[in-house]
């Protein structure tokens, strides 16, 4: 279970001046705050020195020194959700919230891998929490960015000739492919009749391609496609020839493809790629039905977004 709230502890560690109240209010306050951060601040943060007083170099601190007291060879503390997986929200939640520098970033990533990639209990847990985390697009923290320099430290630390590094760099490459702002990578598709076609070829009404990789067998794929087609919007758009929406089979049974041809919205494109997008990895299909909306020259306007997302930039 992916958990997303921060410890109020950890805000007071960042905004925490060290003056003394003067009032009986600031008193009161002080008292009940110094018992929150007793109560909840479970994971062993690192000191921040009393000369680091303001916020942006006491969050520099606390990044990269963040997991200096963890024990990651206590297998009992590892396995403890309320401290490990809590310290990790916080980890990554300060890490994504649009005001830490990617040099900082990168170093405090790099800190964190350095020190638990020695452990053999502990390494293969966080670096799973890493994938459920940042790599799923299901996480309320899904973060391809982030994600990216993730993979980048664990290339940087794991020992030279491991085997698991070429799989990181695998990954790495895939995830910098089809991003926002440049040309979506070109693949053949067949039609029904057998016509043979290209994404780069592929006609655009309107300055806008919906691009769907899908499955007719794939449950969350019905759902999300039972959307599509519920959304009169998007059918009236399509009508109306403003977005060309193309939507690509990327499995190999093409008796099931075709069985379900009749339940696709009128008006689209539909294809199957005998499995060449999945075979040679020219999209990062890590959940179906994967989404990508383009322009007329095939560059990648929104990245493997949810159909809400893509109908609000829009205007549905």
């Amino acid at each position: 279970m992916i958990r997303y709230y921060i410890y109020i502890g950890l805000i007071l560690l960042l905004t925490s001046c060290h003056t003394k109240p003067d009032t009986a209010e600031a008193k009161e306050r002080t008292h009940t705050d110094s018992t929150v951060v007793q109560q909840q601040a479970q994971f062993p943060f690192p000191t921040i020195p009393t000369t680091l007083t303001e916020p942006e170099a006491r969050k520099s601190y606390l990044l990269t020194h963040y997991w200096e007291r963890f024990d990651f060879a206590d297998t009992t503390l590892v396995d403890n959700r309320d401290v490990t997986e809590q310290g990790f929200v916080n980890f990554i939640a300060l890490l994504a919230d649009g005001t830490t520098p990617d040099e900082l970033t990168r170093e405090s990533m790099e800190n964190w891998c350095r020190r638990f990639i020695p452990s053999t209990y502990a390494c293969p847990v966080l670096m799973k929490m890493a994938d459920d985390y940042l790599y799923n697009p299901n996480s309320p923290f899904y973060n391809e960015h982030l994600y990216g320099m993730y993979l980048e430290a664990l290339i940087k630390e794991f020992p030279k000739g491991d085997a698991q590094v070429s799989r990181f760099g695998f990954r790495l490459s895939l995830l910098k492919r089809n991003n926002p702002g440049n040309r979506a990578t070109d693949f053949t598709y067949y039609l029904p009749d057998g016509n043979r076609c290209t994404l780069a070829a592929t006609p655009v009404k309107g300055d806008r391609l919906l691009l769907v990789f899908y499955d007719p067998e794939c449950e969350s794929c019905h759902a999300v496609l039972g959307q599509m087609t519920a959304s009169t919007k998007l059918a009236e758009a399509v009508q109306a020839g403003e977005i060309s929406v193309l939507a690509i089979y990327t499995e190999g049974n093409e008796t099931a493809w075709r069985k379900a041809l009749t339940d696709m919205p009128e008006g689209w494109m539909i294809g199957t790629d005998r499995e060449a997008v999945k075979t040679d990895a020219l999209y990062d299909l890590k959940a179906m039905p994967s989404l990508y909306l383009l322009d007329r020259e095939k560059k990648v306007l929104l990245k493997d977004a949810a159909f809400e997302e893509i109908s609000r930039f829009l205007g549905f």
